[in-house]
């Protein structure tokens, strides 16, 4: 129990950490795409940026609108966070680690249906994004957290449906289950390239990354849903959308990509202890690859207008989800049988 508490602890400082980079990683990624240097002037090569900007957050001052609902204008960054944040909990981030008689999982919890959790998790951060618009007494933000709201209840349903062929392969829903089939029978992508396409694309909108970044649509909403935010409750939903594409690279890494598996990697009889460390960090380098193909994007491909998105979720990607269950389950029968 006591060790479960301390790597959920470090788990979470690793999780602002990385979200913190992230801001970093993605104005040094837009410098390069445009010719720039970026953020190099806050402690040696900028590499103390997102602490200044940290700095600044806390620093400003905390405003809340005189007509705004003062409890849901407070309760709705609080929830787009923590659920972001407990995501985290059931994704399997590497293997055993054994001391002496101790030995723990490189996982807070593995409960039978941790793909459902990561996808309650995602459904109730809507809550907050709504939340935060509807409180503020803003149009432009209502408008922002009703654009939200629909994208992501649009790409939850495409996404749900590019799980279940996965799911009707490998029999489980939990996560370290579906690592465990991928190391027997090869990564997930191989079984499933169109669903890893369908996932991939949901994963953007639901972060609401360029091109479906339409919920803070500057051009149009002056900033979205966090227009009226200020101080830390501004810095909640920013941390928030770094942490929610952590932790969707984190997820696509395990469902399509072995998670911590290395091909290989347990014919060299290396130290098993080793051989998790190794594990942990093949997972976190597909995690920051991943990471930086949602920045490459943003600054590649142009912002889609609302009605293209609504197409694109409802009348490309559904129909595609459901002719992938079909496929998959065809082929699973003629070479398997029932």
């Amino acid at each position: 129990m006591i060790i479960t508490a301390i790597f959920l602890l470090v788990l979470f400082v690793v999780t602002l950490t990385v979200a913190a980079y992230s801001t970093f990683g993605e104005r040094k990624v837009a410098a390069f795409m445009q010719d720039r240097i970026g953020p190099n002037r806050a402690g040696p090569f900028g590499l103390l940026q997102p602490v200044a900007d940290g700095l600044k957050m806390i620093m400003k001052e905390d405003f809340i609108p005189a007509m705004a609902n003062r409890k849901l204008f407070v309760l709705g960054p609080a929830i787009a966070m923590m659920t972001a944040l407990l995501t985290g909990v059931v994704i399997p981030w590497g293997g055993t680690l054994t001391f002496g008689d101790v030995s723990f999982d490189l996982q807070g919890t593995d409960p039978e249906i941790g793909i459902l959790y990561v996808f309650a998790m995602v459904s109730i951060g809507v809550y907050g994004i709504m939340l935060g618009g509807w409180a503020s007494n803003n149009k432009f933000a209502l408008l922002g957290a009703i654009r939200a709201a629909s994208q992501m209840v649009s790409y939850e349903l495409a996404m749900g449906l590019s799980i279940v062929a996965l799911v009707m392969l490998t029999g489980t829903l939990s996560l370290s289950g579906i690592v465990a089939y991928q190391v027997e029978n090869g990564w997930g992508i191989i079984h499933q390239p169109l669903g890893f396409l369908i996932f991939i694309v949901c994963a953007f909108a639901e972060c609401n990354r360029a091109p479906f970044d339409m919920p803070e649509c500057e051009t149009e909403l002056v900033g979205g849903y966090h227009t009226e935010f200020s101080s830390m409750k501004l810095g909640f939903y920013l941390f928030a959308e770094y942490i929610n594409m952590f932790m969707s690279s984190a997820v696509i890494a395990t469902l399509y990509f072995g998670g911590s598996h290395v091909p290989g990697l347990s014919s060299l009889g290396l130290d098993p202890n080793l051989v998790t460390v190794i594990g942990a960090a093949a997972m976190f380098a597909k995690t920051f690859f991943f990471i930086f193909l949602f920045m490459w994007v943003r600054w590649s491909i142009p912002r889609f207008r609302f009605d293209q998105l609504m197409n694109l979720g409802w009348k490309r990607l559904i129909p595609l989800g459901v002719l992938n269950i079909v496929v998959t389950g065809g082929l699973y029968y003629l070479i398997n049988g029932f």
